[in-house]
């Protein structure tokens, strides 16, 4: 069984047991959160849409972590203007730990 999850404003498709990085998350390490499914595949059967009505997807936080550091510059020939700048996204870990149909 998998499922598609709606993880802010991008999707993860998981299983139970799976490690996943998802945006930074607020609550400590430990706790336990859910996420809404968009689409749930059982065997041959799948269900979406309206008949996912109270299935979840819970899972642990496991710890924070960092991405790749992504640099870049702009550059503006012959104005003398440079700008360099970077960014590194942070993320947090969490642990599939059980996939609901119903609640």
């Amino acid at each position: 069984m998998y499922a598609v999850i709606r993880v802010g404003t991008s999707q993860e498709r998981v299983t139970e047991g799976q490690v996943v990085r998802v945006d930074l998350r607020s609550e400590e390490n430990g706790a336990e959160i859910q996420f809404e499914p968009v689409l749930l595949v059982d065997g041959e059967s799948v269900v979406a849409g309206p008949a996912l009505k109270g299935a979840t997807v819970t899972a642990t936080i496991l710890g924070e972590e960092k991405g790749p550091k992504i640099r870049a510059l702009t550059y503006k020939a012959k104005s003398i203007q440079r700008k360099r700048w970077g960014h590194r996204q942070h993320y947090s870990t969490v642990e599939i730990t059980k996939i609901s149909p119903k609640a």
